[in-house]
């Protein structure tokens, strides 16, 4: 994942933790980590999927906040 996929995707995550009510300055240092531990762990594969980046984002996240873990997961189907 490049720095400017990486900036997006902690960007909107931040967005989302503050619409469920998440404070900001937890968020920020939690979905940092959760974001960066992901690409840590799909850096070793040769082709990442959007299902891949989901689920390794998603599982990093449930470690801190499983309600933002489960409202990424959920992205497009929640209405």
């Amino acid at each position: 994942m490049s720095t400017l996929d990486t900036k997006t995707i902690i960007r909107e995550l931040k967005i989302d933790a503050k619409a469920i009510g998440i404070p900001a300055g937890a968020a920020k240092i939690f979905i940092e980590k959760s974001v960066n531990d992901a690409a840590k762990t799909l850096s070793t594969k040769k082709l990442i999927t959007n299902k891949d980046l989901t689920r390794a984002i998603s599982k990093e996240l449930k470690k801190y906040n499983a309600d933002l873990a489960y409202v990424y997961k959920n992205r497009d189907t929640i209405l």
